[in-house]
């Protein structure tokens, strides 16, 4: 996933939830990506940081550069991805972000594509953290 769809940047609103007709956007949305664009949905409202996110993405991106060509395909299981998971990783963070997948799997009632992806997400906190870490370095590569 080499970038989240352009949509997924335009889907927050002024107080910063998703309103109930830009979760019915996302619920036609490629399956596999679902997870990745509601993980970076999300994202900035871990408390990260963002000198701390720019550090670290930086430094996952070295890495991406380090095994070849930055612009690859990168999927969840990329030592990028577990490299900037890692960095990032705080008990408050993982907490913050079980908190917001909560909150919209309240606001993702009917949609059943985008509930199945946050029932996934929601059952493995291992995989909602590195797919928010997918979710943020492929949103560093789309700014390239």
């Amino acid at each position: 996933m080499p970038q989240l769809p352009v949509q997924a940047r335009l889907l927050r609103g002024r107080n910063r939830r998703l309103s109930r007709s830009r979760l019915e956007q996302l619920e036609r949305s490629e399956i596999g990506e679902l997870g990745v664009v509601l993980a970076w949905l999300v994202s900035g409202e871990l408390g990260i940081d963002e000198a701390e996110l720019n550090a670290t993405r930086r430094r996952a991106m070295f890495v991406l550069a380090a095994g070849g060509d930055p612009h690859r395909e990168i999927d969840i299981d990329s030592i990028a991805v577990e490299r900037l998971a890692g960095e990032l990783d705080t008990p408050e963070r993982r907490a913050a972000l079980a908190s917001e997948l909560d909150g919209l799997a309240r606001d993702a009632e009917g949609l059943p594509n985008v509930a199945a992806a946050l029932r996934t997400l929601r059952g493995d906190p291992e995989l909602a953290w590195r797919t928010l870490a997918l979710a943020l370095l492929a949103d560093e590569l789309a700014d390239e």
